[in-house]
């Protein structure tokens, strides 16, 4: 009776380990494609600059997302046809939250002025590339 019971509770927690991954993988690629629906709606032109960073180190992954979520908010709408959209979309980036592995020894030694500054497309696609490498 003990076996069973402890082949239950192993047979239980490894079911559970295998479809939390799946669904961290499903929110990233709504990540992914919220950021595609932001590149088409956001204004190139004449805006500020932003900090983007690129190919962080595994330490800082937790910063550069941190680093992203604050130039999403300083992202401006192409034009007011799009304004419903691009707030939406603002609001999903805003809310996204990235939880780092524990395996990444260190701590991250680089702040977001750090990295370089870009333009609005530039920083979304830097964004695009590090939620790929998250997912991996």
């Amino acid at each position: 009776m003990e076996r069973m019971l402890i082949f239950y509770m192993l047979f239980f927690c490894s079911s559970m380990a295998l479809t939390a991954t799946p669904q961290k993988t499903a929110k990233y690629k709504q990540v992914l494609k919220t950021i595609r629906l932001l590149e088409t709606t956001v204004k190139d032109k004449d805006v500020e600059l932003l900090h983007t960073p690129e190919n962080p180190v595994d330490e800082c992954l937790s910063t550069a997302v941190k680093c992203f979520q604050k130039g999403v908010l300083q992202l401006q709408p192409e034009n007011s046809s799009v304004n419903g959209t691009f707030t939406q979309t603002i609001t999903v980036l805003k809310r996204f939250t990235y939880v780092e592995k524990r395996d990444s020894p260190g701590e991250c030694q680089s702040s977001c002025e750090s990295y370089e500054k870009k333009n609005p497309r530039e920083f979304l696609e830097s964004f695009e590339k590090l939620i790929r490498k998250v997912i991996r």
